[in-house]
């Protein structure tokens, strides 16, 4: 069996000083706001190159809480990439406010500058582009366009932990350091993965800080003085002792990713194929080709024991939950994906015989 993710053996090695901590967490009984948690902030916020860091309780709690620390008039708007996971749509309906969809660029999987020009309004308070599997979107430019209107950038990074964006010729920036709140999940399977929930929200901002630190401790900051109407989405003691030791090794396993996805891109040839364009630092969350006759590649996947998976199979208008938001609304590059859209393993522990065979199977279907 070719495994799509192997997180069990990936993290293999980890184990012992993990369990070692978590013992020692044990003794201590601070399973809530415990001293893991303070230094696995400090680490993350000192990884991505930004002021600040807090842990949270999953990565759509950051992206709620982050939009809720705003206090924006009821059905303001928040510009979102169409194709990306329910979470990024339903944070901003639980946080009060209204999802505006966006197309995909063409052949890439983020967020489409041209078309987000003509969708801004004055409702439109916040943009949240996604830097879906890993390919990071063009904030550099997004961060032009609005340039002196109130208008707020929260960008969705749960599936880009470690990538950068190139700022000039010499120079590039991590992301989480580079818009106003940046939003993490560290669900399992993610390049930094807790084993169970978590998310962490990075700023360079000192009052966003303070404030999303109380929102997100029920309001306070100091035992039974609660300044704040807030909520429970504290991140664990020992989900953040695995995360500290998880975190010395992402570099590591992002360079494997990209190593992979330099293989397909070379490996992989077949008209009835087509590549997207990921971004030049792109950490690869997922490496994903488009193909028309998706059903007779999988089943050839499942006849040689080769794992996929689809991200994902629904663009948002497309969802149950929310067609009502979106009625008679098309987003042909979003829709492709869904349609089309076959993500490949990308177990950073692939051996080069099963890259090479993942693309003898793609290459001759």
């Amino acid at each position: 069996m070719i495994k799509f993710l192997d997180i069990y053996n990936q993290d293999k090695l980890l184990h012992k000083s993990i369990i070692s901590d978590i013992k020692k967490s044990f003794k201590k009984t601070d399973f809530i706001n415990g001293n893991a948690v303070d230094k696995f902030e400090k680490d993350f916020a000192k990884f991505c190159k930004a002021k600040y860091a807090i842990g949270c309780s999953n990565g759509t709690d950051a992206l709620t809480v982050a939009l809720k620390s705003f206090n924006f008039p009821k059905n303001s708007e928040v510009i979102i990439p169409a194709m990306t996971y329910c979470s990024t749509a339903f944070s901003i309906i639980n946080a009060g406010l209204k999802p505006v969809l966006i197309d995909l660029k063409n052949n890439t999987p983020t967020i489409d500058i041209n078309i987000l020009k003509e969708k801004i309004s004055k409702k439109t308070k916040v943009i949240m582009p996604v830097h879906l599997y890993g390919s990071v979107a063009e904030i550099k430019k997004i961060k032009k366009l609005i340039k002196g209107k109130n208008i707020y950038l929260i960008d969705d990074c749960s599936q880009a932990h470690g990538a950068f964006e190139v700022q000039n010729k010499s120079s590039k920036k991590r992301i989480g350091s580079i818009a106003d709140i940046s939003c993490f999940s560290l669900y399992p399977g993610k390049n930094l993965g807790a084993y169970g929930d978590a998310g962490i929200i990075t700023t360079n901002n000192n009052n966003y800080y303070k404030k999303i630190k109380k929102i997100i401790n029920l309001g306070s900051s100091k035992k039974f003085e609660h300044d704040l109407i807030g909520v429970n989405n504290r991140l664990d003691t020992i989900q953040a002792t695995i995360l500290i030791h998880k975190l010395k090794k992402l570099d590591f396993y992002n360079k494997k990713r990209i190593n992979i996805a330099k293989q397909y891109d070379s490996l992989i040839s077949n008209k009835k194929i087509q590549k997207l364009s990921y971004s030049k630092y792109c950490v690869y969350h997922q490496y994903v080709i488009l193909v028309k006759d998706r059903k007779k590649l999988t089943k050839e996947f499942d006849t040689k024991n080769i794992q996929y998976g689809f991200h994902y199979p629904s663009a948002l208008h497309q969802l149950k939950s929310l067609r009502k938001f979106f009625l008679n609304e098309k987003y042909p590059n979003a829709q492709k994906i869904a349609n089309e859209g076959l993500s490949l393993p990308i177990n950073p522990l692939l051996k080069k015989k099963e890259i090479k065979k993942i693309c003898k199977v793609i290459n001759s279907f």
